[in-house]
């Protein structure tokens, strides 16, 4: 047994639940009475980790944007690392919305949580950043948990999860 435990902490999107929960939006609003008529799109970039909505006006874009919410929370995906940007113009008088998709703990959350746990002064803790996710390491278990707690109960702007337990 070795004589530190630690977990890892990361951020990830699983592009397929993703994928599923937009098929649902699409066949959502090809049904809607409100979308009757109107132009909306969905498309999902997987390289850029981008989503663009494309519809006619603001109205219909923040119904799309709910829509589109509502199936990602219904298939277990995080919203939180879905970064809203401003809605533009675009071709043939639509306007188009450009979501980032967050994959990864940014370096600026990363040090919020190394801070975080340092203020909770739990003994014997010990955080590293390692590229894109975190490492918490400890001899004592039950501190480990601790810090697990804390963690969640805590905001630090993206969806965490703990995995790679040793």
């Amino acid at each position: 047994m070795p004589s530190t435990s630690s977990f890892d902490i990361t951020s990830t999107i699983d592009f397929q639940e993703v994928d599923n929960a937009l098929n649902q939006a699409r066949k959502e609003v090809g049904q809607r009475f409100d979308f009757k008529g109107a132009k909306a799109d969905i498309d999902l970039n997987t390289t850029d980790k981008t989503l663009t909505l494309t519809t006619v006006d603001e109205m219909k874009m923040n119904a799309l944007w709910e829509i589109v919410v509502t199936r990602l929370v219904k298939r277990s995906v995080a919203v939180k690392n879905f970064k809203e940007g401003e809605s533009e113009p675009a071709a043939g008088g639509m306007i188009r919305r450009v979501i980032s998709i967050q994959q990864g703990i940014p370096i600026e959350a990363a040090r919020e949580i190394l801070k975080y746990i340092k203020e909770k002064k739990l003994k014997k803790v010990q955080a590293a950043i390692q590229a894109d996710q975190v490492r918490v390491s400890s001899p004592s278990k039950d501190e480990l948990q601790e810090a697990m707690r804390a963690l969640r109960d805590h905001d630090f702007g993206v969806a965490l999860q703990f995995g790679n337990y040793r």
